[in-house]
């Protein structure tokens, strides 16, 4: 692969992309309907977050939202905290999903390691939702209950979670891979009323049964009045955690009330949908509120104007129940296209198995972490040289800061006329701030944009916006799908310091930014993970990027600690390929590598040889975990085992602590 650098280009959408994108649809559609004519992307962003209320009511009639009510006004005050968006309007998130496509047309493809491949239907997966929203009812369940999954990512998991939405009742969701104590530190912050179930699942044709965990969750959720029950790992398999749990193939067997007999809770604008978990790998992880509204209009956009996705689509991103990804995948379908399911390992049984599912599902829009990526390229995978991949169009990268060579892969190893995407939201807002746009080109490494609708900037530490420069990611007008709250948080206080206490008024993501003059941007990790030497900030894909091309390192953790007497302690960890040993040699090439691609500032204080990096559930490097400890943290208080993918790589560094705080950590 030739040198590529960033912001070098990689790629131009021609002219009849850009006519076909349903961006310029919309943007012809302003003009006619609204007198709002933008020569440009650009011009478009700013009008979007000038006009904030005109522009958030134009996606409310260009997508024919319906409301048996009519809304007072728009915006009823442009503050945040406290935004109150069309008051008076009432909708349904899974009534306006499932009413977006033709009846007949796939909405879901399924795959899995313990089932054969399938396809569901609109109006198959619409029946079955009446059916379980139905037997929802009988069972007691109201608008503002909880009910809550224990599933993979299997149809069933979409159906229980539809159904749950179709009548208000409040969904959230965990995967069978989560610990015991992860599960409820979710779920008794909610009190859930129903608990869909599976009894386990298979991951690299290895078998996990759950069933014990199961019944430790059960006995730990007083507030549960019923749990629907799948076998699953066991297919055909009568045992129930308990006797009063009902089976999953007797609530599916149910009656169907029809289409017509069948009544979706029409609800206010702002009526929680779901609830969002933050990682809890460092405390008990946040309980974020999302309402029905927000999520309904912030996820046609995106999914529409930005993800440029419409009926003749197919967006396949390999995702867990657990992950915010999850819902963006399902909201996929809002737009009409289909989405694609995967339980299972990404690797097995073979290393391209998510190309494979890609070209079998038809794929048009495939999502994909760098850290994915990187795998694809130590592995030699060539996808276009083994799979027809002719309908797919777009590509998007998130999870984690993408790298020039990540990009540039796609182009040498997919197909040359990709629309490589990255972006970076998160569970927050389940969106995006900054990403995709189909009119814009695709520089190496580069966000293209800003969203629609999000005011975002580069704050430096004297909370002024800055072109050009690292800075602080703020948001600083309202967006429909910011957080009702936190759940079980009094007085909004958790939800206040999270978000508004650096910068009052202000939403602080909680990212550093440099937003460049064209309005592209590049995310620098967490601002309480990036590092800050002798006053100058280095973010740690940067650091990532650079040691991760060194062909004997297949992973890395940098942190920077600040000690007693003004003194900072920078060392890096690497995980080496199988039989490759840290030695002088390769401490040198990583050095110089840093310091050749960077600066000075970006070679550590020490290199020190690790079996794994720890992660997060979701696939997110743990550095202030690890930093925390290192800082002398008590472990319980650092990691929280149960949310890590893997707990034994941070025991490691508890040790490391033990070993090293008599000499470097002093």
């Amino acid at each position: 692969m030739p040198a590529i650098n960033e912001g070098d280009l990689l790629w131009t959408p021609d002219t009849a992309f850009r006519e076909r994108a349903r961006m310029t649809d919309y943007m012809r559609w302003l003009a006619r309907e609204r007198g709002v004519r933008v020569e440009d992307y650009d011009a478009l962003w700013r009008w979007s977050v000038t006009d904030v209320e005109d522009f958030w009511e134009s996606i409310w009639d260009y997508f024919g939202m319906r409301s048996p009510t009519p809304y007072e006004c728009v915006l009823a005050e442009r503050r945040m905290p406290g935004a109150r968006w069309f008051p008076g309007a009432r909708l349904n998130y899974a009534r306006e999903l499932l009413a977006r496509g033709a009846p007949d047309s796939v909405c879901l493809h399924h795959y899995s390691e313990l089932r054969e491949s399938g396809r569901i239907t609109r109006a198959e997966l619409a029946r079955q939702v009446r059916i379980v929203a139905t037997a929802l009812r009988r069972m007691g369940v109201e608008p503002g209950d909880r009910v809550v999954g224990f599933l993979p990512n299997i149809p069933e998991a979409v159906i229980a979670f539809l159904a749950a939405a179709s009548i208000g009742a409040i969904w959230a969701g965990c995967s069978p891979d989560f610990g015991t104590r992860s599960v409820l530190d979710r779920y008794t912050q909610i009190e859930p009323k129903v608990l869909f179930s599976v009894d386990g699942y298979r991951y690299g044709g290895q078998d996990f049964d759950r069933l014990a965990e199961l019944r430790e969750i059960v006995a730990a959720l007083p507030s549960l009045a019923q749990v629907v029950h799948l076998p699953y790992l066991h297919d055909g398999d009568d045992r129930l955690p308990h006797a009063g749990a009902l089976a999953w193939q007797d609530v599916i067997g149910g009656p169907d009330p029809g289409a017509e007999a069948f009544e979706f809770a029409l609800l206010p604008f702002d009526h929680p949908l779901w609830i969002l978990f933050s990682s809890g790998t460092t405390g008990l992880p946040k309980a974020i509120v999302h309402g029905h509204g927000g999520i309904v209009l912030e996820e046609l956009k995106y999914m529409c104007l930005h993800s440029n996705l419409g009926p003749d689509s197919c967006m396949f991103f390999y995702t867990t129940t657990g992950w915010m990804m999850w819902n963006a995948l399902l909201s996929s379908t809002i737009s009409g296209a289909a989405a694609v399911l995967y339980d299972g390992n990404p690797l097995a049984p073979a290393p391209d198995t998510l190309w494979r599912i890609a070209a079998e599902s038809g794929a048009t829009f495939f999502g994909a972490s760098p850290t994915y990526v990187g795998l694809m390229i130590r592995q030699g995978i060539v996808p276009r040289e083994h799979y027809d991949l002719g309908r797919l169009q777009a590509i998007m990268l998130t999870g984690s800061p993408a790298t020039p060579e990540a990009m540039a892969w796609f182009y040498d190893h997919v197909g040359e006329d990709l629309w490589v995407t990255t972006q970076s939201g998160g569970t927050d807002v389940c969106s995006a701030f900054v990403g995709a746009s189909p009119l814009l080109p695709v520089h190496a490494a580069e966000i293209q944009t800003r969203m629609l609708g999000v005011d975002a900037h580069a704050f430096n530490d004297a909370g002024e916006p800055v072109i050009g420069e690292v800075g602080e990611l703020v948001i600083c007008k309202p967006m429909p799908s910011m957080p009702l709250r936190f759940w079980n948080d009094p007085g909004d206080r958790r939800y206040f310091e999270s978000y508004f206490e650096m910068f009052p008024g202000r939403w602080r993501h909680g990212d550093f930014i440099r937003i460049n003059a064209r309005g592209g941007s590049y995310i620098y990790g967490r601002s309480d993970s990036t590092l800050n030497r002798h006053g100058v900030r280095i973010g740690t894909a940067e650091v990532y990027r650079a040691v991760e091309q060194i062909e004997q390192v297949l992973d890395s953790l940098v942190v920077n600690l600040d000690l007693p007497g003004g003194r900072f302690f920078m060392p890096l960890f690497v995980a080496l390929a199988p039989g490759v040993q840290l030695d002088a040699g390769l401490e040198a090439r990583i050095r110089n590598r840093l310091r050749e691609d960077y600066s000075p500032r970006h070679v550590p204080d020490a290199i020190y040889q690790v079996e794994a990096i720890p992660y997060t559930l979701t696939g997110k490097k743990m550095e202030v975990p690890v930093r925390r400890v290192l800082m002398g943290t008590a472990p319980e208080q650092a990691f929280s085992r149960d949310a890590m993918a893997n707990p034994a790589a941070g025991e490691w560094f508890v040790r490391f602590r033990a070993e090293h705080s008599g000499d470097v950590l002093a």
